[in-house]
């Protein structure tokens, strides 16, 4: 097969971090003398921060408002995760073995820059991945397949030749919108949701390996 690649999202992927963006969003909002609760983070986990906040607060704030609400929450969840990293089991294990079995690599993450950074800084540096997209570079959110359509043009390839590993729905929907196959991981959204839409739904990273990735591509490129 042709060169493959395989395209990350980042929280609830590479990093477990349902726990610290929620207490950042529950800190951040208690600062503004606003409450975030859970059920209200679980229905748009995933989508950009600025898109949140103008969901749930947007009325009467202006983009220069919105813009600073989403930087101080987003400046929260570095401080937490800086502190204690949650790292997904496996993850650096697998971003190893693609890369030694010759994958590309990215990472189509709708946070922002310093984000990606920190995530990155923790799994080994900026060369573990080829190329990586952040929520500042697109103008659609998930579902839309902009964020993974642009990470692969970054890695060079077409998006047949490419997998996204999300963890919700709204990812998997993007990736299969793009036409990339979809590896789906349990975690921040239930199995049975998930495997509606994935190839492959899998509960640990460790799960994964270069020749399943290979398998999957092929199998969407060349159906029987």
């Amino acid at each position: 097969m042709n060169t493959p690649g395989v395209i990350f999202d980042m929280d609830g992927v590479l990093v477990d971090s349902y726990r610290a963006h929620f207490e950042s969003w529950r800190r951040m909002a208690a600062e503004h003398g606003l409450a975030m609760t859970e059920d209200q983070f679980a229905s748009v986990f995933g989508r950009t921060s600025r898109d949140i906040v103008a969901h749930f607060w947007g009325q009467g704030l202006t983009d220069r408002q919105i813009a600073a609400m989403d930087d101080r929450k987003e400046a929260i969840y570095r401080e937490i995760i800086g502190a204690d990293f949650p790292e997904m089991d496996g993850a650096h294990e697998l971003l190893a073995d693609l890369r030694s079995a010759g994958f590309r690599l990215a990472i189509g993450s709708s946070g922002p820059p310093a984000n990606i950074a920190v995530v990155l800084g923790r799994l080994g540096g900026p060369g573990v991945v080829d190329a990586t997209v952040n929520g500042m570079e697109v103008t659609r959110g998930k579902p839309d397949p902009q964020v993974f359509l642009l990470a692969a043009g970054k890695l060079s390839l077409p998006p047949g030749s490419c997998a996204v590993v999300e963890d919700a729905v709204a990812g998997v929907q993007a990736a299969r919108a793009a036409g990339m196959a979809a590896v789906a991981v349990t975690g921040t959204t239930p199995r049975g949701r998930l495997a509606l839409l994935a190839g492959l739904v899998v509960d640990s990273l460790r799960e994964l390996a270069p020749q399943r990735f290979e398998e999957l591509i092929d199998s969407r490129r060349n159906p029987t």
